[in-house]
């Protein structure tokens, strides 16, 4: 009888070693984690604002965090594709995404193959302030100008880079709560948008900083004001739309991080921590402010309240403007 009482002792004391075990392991996995290299999925082509952000997160990150980032473009579809393939990834925090307002706005513009629960804030990494810019030889000199010269006659023509781009809010804010008359001209992308400026085949289009400061410092480009809350680092001169009294023509080019939704909370704010630590960074920021590009980081907190209301005052403007894709 006392060997019988000591062995199912003994086995109960067994099955609770094994549960303990058992529920340590998640726990112990994710204060090991990074293991093996991380993938940061970019749904945009190399070269612009949303790229160099992501690729400045993922070096100065990845010195954090002591494995390597891997930097994967997956352009395509206004942004769609790569958003799908890290919505669609496993919650093991080895897949991200470089987010940008794309992100934010594209389900209430047209379908996507996901649910933006899919995937959950992390981290801001930076923004590079769109620019209004027109012709070199335009005869205004800022937005106020502009806006005035658009309501005489049969208005101005305005290129975008397509339903839902940066460019696109721009132009909805200025017809829908300023009164402009604005041609809506889409192009297929930013380049093209500028090209078309350039060329004066249209009066104006905004675009990131870092693609239209060259050509501003040039004199090919006229800047008529800086779409962000605070003027340009590597170009302060511009005053912003807000100081010109357009409150709330408030657009950048910004990129954030997302993770697939189910990721745990640990790995995030682990990842949030790396980025903030990166984007801190002197050298960095040296980096990409001469380039027109304002890193920013913070904490998890702060990124989920700037989605939040991205999300709410993008789309406010989506429904005022009706903006959906044909």
């Amino acid at each position: 009888m006392t060997n019988t009482r000591f062995t199912r002792r003994r086995a109960a004391v067994l099955a609770l070693w094994a549960c303990a075990l058992a529920a340590a392991a998640p726990s112990q996995a994710q204060q090991a984690w990074p293991t093996k290299p991380i993938r940061f999925v970019v749904p945009f082509s190399a070269g612009g604002a949303n790229d160099l952000l992501g690729r400045a997160a993922a070096e100065g990150a990845s010195k954090v965090l002591g494995q390597p980032i891997i930097v994967d473009n997956k352009p395509g579809a206004g942004a769609m594709l790569g958003t799908d393939v890290v919505a669609k990834s496993a919650p093991d925090g080895y897949t991200f995404l470089i987010s940008a307002a794309g992100v934010i706005s594209n389900s209430m513009i047209r379908k996507v193959p996901y649910k933006d629960s899919d995937l959950v804030p992390v981290a801001m990494v930076g923004l590079a302030p769109s620019v209004i810019v027109a012709p070199a030889d335009a005869p205004y000199k800022d937005l106020k100008e502009f806006v005035a010269a658009s309501k005489k006659g049969k208005g101005l023509h305005f290129a975008t880079a397509g339903t839902g781009s940066t460019p696109h809010f721009v132009e909805g804010l200025l017809e829908k709560n300023h009164g402009a008359k604005l041609d809506l001209v889409p192009y297929k992308s930013g380049s093209e948008s500028i090209t078309a400026v350039l060329g004066s085949q249209v009066d104006a289009t905004s675009e990131a900083s870092i693609v239209v400061l060259p050509y501003i410092k040039a004199g090919k480009l006229k800047p008529l004001a800086t779409t962000w809350t605070q003027r340009i680092s590597a170009y302060p001169q511009l005053s912003t739309a807000v100081e010109q009294g357009f409150d709330d023509i408030r657009i950048a080019h910004w990129a954030g991080v997302h993770a697939p939704a189910g990721t745990p909370q640990a790995i995030l704010d682990k990842m949030a921590d790396a980025v903030d630590k990166a984007m801190k960074d002197p050298e960095t920021i040296k980096r990409l402010q001469a380039v027109g590009i304002e890193p920013i980081g913070g904490t998890r907190a702060s990124f989920v309240k700037f989605v939040d209301e991205e999300r709410a005052r993008l789309g406010a403007v989506v429904k005022a403007t009706g903006m959906k894709e044909e």
